[in-house]
């Protein structure tokens, strides 16, 4: 099998067009409902929706891993024509602090093994869509590759609460490794 090596330069491309779906530009007037009720969210933000036709189950709460209900309680302001995060004191303790995070696996390579992926809150329904904002999705960055698996994966590393990311990401892994 012949091994198709990616540029970081389209591996930035593809990160970028895979959040893209995430964020309008601003004045967009496309709406959704908030599952939660309370209002209306722009299209792509929000925690995220497990369709109850799913044929994965939702993420099963663990004691010894991020919740995403603390991740997902992110607002945002808008500064100079963009969307930016405005993270709660909670969310912010997080900051420089090793985490463990679950959550399934959104590659951003292809191969069978990954060593940078999305982690997302919710399972892919679509290869091309994204299931919630950038709030229902983490970067990560490991120290060895992991297997894809379209099962939850735990991973734990050094977390960053990112407050002006170029991507418009809000959260990173690096130095992460695959734990049980």
């Amino acid at each position: 099998m012949q091994r198709t090596t990616i540029r970081p330069s389209t591996r930035r491309s593809v990160l970028a067009a895979a959040l893209c779906a995430c964020l309008l530009p601003l004045g967009a007037s496309a709406q959704l409902s908030s599952p939660l009720g309370g209002g209306a969210l722009p299209l792509g933000a929000g925690p995220g929706v497990h369709p109850p036709n799913s044929p994965f189950p939702p993420l099963q709460e663990r004691a010894d891993v991020l919740p995403w209900s603390v991740l997902t309680a992110v607002k945002t302001k808008v500064e100079k024509n963009r969307m930016l995060p405005v993270f709660t004191a909670p969310i912010l303790a997080l900051n420089q602090k090793s985490q463990r995070v679950q959550g399934f696996m959104m590659p951003l390579d292809p191969g069978e093994k990954q060593k940078h992926f999305l982690l997302s809150s919710v399972p892919l329904t679509c290869a091309f869509c994204v299931p919630g904002g950038p709030e229902s999705m983490v970067e990560v960055k490991t120290k060895t590759p992991v297997k894809y698996s379209m099962e939850p994966v735990v991973v734990e590393g050094q977390f960053a609460v990112l407050h002006d990311d170029p991507y418009g990401l809000y959260y990173r892994v690096t130095d992460a490794v695959a734990v049980k």
